[in-house]
């Protein structure tokens, strides 16, 4: 069977502002590194995870909830590949000013349908994907998001599909 998604833990700008005096111990950056890579998809992934680490499975998802209610995480959980659910994904660009960044952020982030929010050095200074599981969704979100921030969101389709394997170890 081939696999349909992977599992991602993410973390904002805002989200690492705000942690910025939270003290991860050597648990959370091996949890943070493991939950960047290839998720164990089978009955009891945390047990897996947990093994793997030399930890119990209720210490590696408490400490998820921690890492998530401090904010060093801002999301954790599936990326679905959305296309071959019968959905559809796109690419996102806003130019923010920066002292509204923050709440941008909070906007944005608001959408489930919202994932990997982050920042670039550019005009363009917020980045963001968005999947839905049902075409024609793109266009309303993006909207949505338009309207409740009062910016503009450029909407990036993708017309190509590279495998890169990003991961930002702690």
């Amino acid at each position: 069977m081939a696999k349909t998604f992977s599992y991602t833990a993410q973390s904002s700008k805002s989200a690492l502002k705000a942690a910025g005096g939270i003290d991860l111990d050597e648990a959370d950056r091996a949890i943070i590194n493991a939950l960047q890579g290839d998720f164990p998809v089978c009955e009891h992934p945390y047990a897996q995870v947990a093994s793997d680490l030399g930890l119990e499975e209720r210490q590696v998802i408490g400490r998820i909830e921690k890492l998530l209610a401090d904010g060093v995480l801002s999301r954790f959980g599936p990326l679905y590949h959305a296309e071959k659910m019968g959905g559809e994904l796109t690419l996102a660009a806003i130019a923010v000013p920066e002292d509204r960044f923050d709440d941008v952020t909070d906007l944005v982030n608001a959408h489930e349908e919202v994932a990997h929010n982050y920042e670039r050095d550019d005009d363009l200074n917020m980045w963001f994907v968005v999947a839905t599981d049902q075409p024609g969704r793109i266009a309303e979100i993006i909207s949505d998001i338009e309207n409740e921030t009062g910016l503009a969101v450029h909407n990036m389709p993708k017309l190509e599909e590279f495998f890169v394997g990003l991961r930002f170890e702690v």
